[in-house]
């Protein structure tokens, strides 16, 4: 009897539809779930009569893989891989392969790579995006972990994963250990900042502009016809058009309160730790924070003040304005990310190919759009490209939407309404390109209250100062070092 080509662990829609994926491809899978049910439904309903094995032990499971074996787990990210791992390590045999598909942490990734890599065995954490019918139709993949194991999963990984226009797989090798779980977490804090960014769109066009969910559909509709078109405005455009039994939008049913799993959380705490200014996607985050105290804004807004929303300017304008704020900021979100890899590849020695991760992006996951095209062509003609906002394409779209930008910021904050996430984009922007910051004055208090020292404009780069402020301090200032 033929053995499998790969086995999955963990039924549930992500894996299940990753298996139908994967069989579809050719390959034949064998699948394991804890609740043996799961399996036994699976095997007698969509993967009956396909080249789908079910097993009911994880002995059973990769006794029926051919070698090098392939395990994936499509479990719960935490305890529950070390778990399965811990199971899995005993039966395996030297150069074996764990490859866990899940949203693990990164951290978690590299060290489980070194565990199963001592035990003569490879690993591979992969992030893989595109929701339920990314995994059924072709995710994009972003594959970390032992580089010797890639060639033993490239076959399958490409040939299940998003293809672009020329055929092009949106999957490659990304990195040594947590890389590929790095990528997917930043993939996954931009997808926070690009939704937040939608949503303050449409409460703009919702509660200034007094739209209803009929006409901003219209509005996205055209939107995704050109330089906006993603996979997120297109379910934007499609959410807003779909109505309730009784025939009113669902969209203005559902309570505002957001739900998050941690990834968005995980990238801005990185961002902390790599000290890189990833200001939109933490606002993102907190904002859904802020939305999760419904009560407790509710009790607010019958106590505190603010203006009541009032538009009388050119509405259609003011409606192309908001989509010129929505495209700046959504590549300063773009640019933030990009900075915090960067810097994270220093840290952890990855040799992060940038073009390479947007185009993995381009097809497939959940941020897929039109201008990643973009991004790939900018490292591609400057692999050492700083920052995004540097490239003469994005430079030259900024320089366009920027009028329009601070428009709607100024009228957000002049009704009331926020928009957080648009405006610490714009923020970063004007930070960004200023080449004389305030942080002098921080610094001299800083070094007033804890003698922290300071550099002079009129001295090299290195040379660290500390004033008497008061006259009655001493000459002996604190050590160097930044957190």
């Amino acid at each position: 009897m033929k053995k499998s080509d790969i086995g999955l662990i963990g039924l549930a829609v992500m894996g299940e539809n990753l298996v139908m994926n994967m069989e579809s491809k050719g390959f034949t899978v064998s699948v394991y779930n804890r609740t043996a049910q799961k399996v036994t439904d699976f095997v007698n309903g969509r993967a009956k009569g396909k080249n789908i094995v079910g097993t009911y032990s994880l002995e059973e499971l990769v006794e029926s893989l051919e070698k090098p074996r392939k395990v994936m787990m499509m479990i719960k990210a935490g305890s529950a891989v070390d778990d399965m791992i811990d199971r899995l390590i005993p039966l395996l045999d030297k150069g074996d392969i764990i490859i866990d598909g899940g949203n693990s942490h990164f951290p978690d990734t590299t060290r489980r790579t070194s565990l199963v890599e001592s035990k003569g065995l490879l690993y591979i954490g992969t992030g893989v995006s595109g929701g339920e019918e990314g995994a059924l139709k072709g995710p994009s993949m972003m594959p970390g972990g032992s580089p010797e194991a890639w060639e033993s999963v490239k076959p399958i990984f490409q040939a299940i994963c998003a293809k672009v226009e020329d055929g092009t797989p949106c999957c490659d090798w990304v990195g040594e250990n947590g890389a590929g779980h790095f990528v997917k977490m930043v993939h996954n804090g931009i997808e926070y900042g690009d939704m937040q960014l939608i949503c303050e769109a449409y409460q703009l066009m919702r509660d200034l502009l007094g739209m209803s969910a009929p006409e901003m559909h219209e509005i996205f509709a055209e939107w995704n016809k050109g330089e906006l078109n993603s996979y997120l405005i297109e379910i934007t455009r499609d959410i807003l058009a779909y109505k309730d039994t009784d025939g009113s939008p669902i969209v203005d049913k559902i309570l505002d309160t957001a739900g998050q799993k941690g990834t968005g959380k995980w990238t801005a705490i990185a961002a902390l730790d790599e000290g890189v200014p990833l200001t939109l996607i933490g606002e993102a985050v907190f904002s859904r924070c802020l939305s999760a105290i419904k009560e407790e804004r509710v009790g607010a807004s019958e106590i505190l003040t603010g203006p009541v929303p009032s538009f009388s300017g050119d509405r259609a304008q003011f409606t192309e304005d908001i989509k010129n704020a929505l495209f700046a900021a959504k590549i300063v979100s773009y640019a933030q990310g990009y900075s915090l890899m960067r810097t994270a590849a220093k840290t952890y020695n990855w040799n992060l190919n940038y073009g390479g991760i947007a185009l993995m992006w381009r097809g497939g996951c959940i941020i897929r759009s039109v201008f990643l095209g973009k991004i790939k062509e900018a490292f591609d003609k400057n692999p050492g490209l700083t920052n995004l906002l540097l490239d003469p394409y994005f430079k030259d779209i900024m320089d366009k939407a920027q009028a329009g930008w601070r428009r709607v910021c100024a009228e957000a904050m002049t009704n009331g309404i926020p928009v957080p996430a648009m405006s610490a984009a714009l923020s970063y922007y004007d930070g960004y390109r200023c080449s004389d910051l305030p942080a002098n004055l921080l610094q001299a208090q800083r070094d007033y209250f804890g003698a922290h020292t300071y550099e002079r404009k009129d001295h090299p780069r290195g040379e660290f100062f500390h004033t008497n402020w008061t006259g009655e301090g001493g000459n002996t200032a604190a050590t160097q070092y930044n957190a």
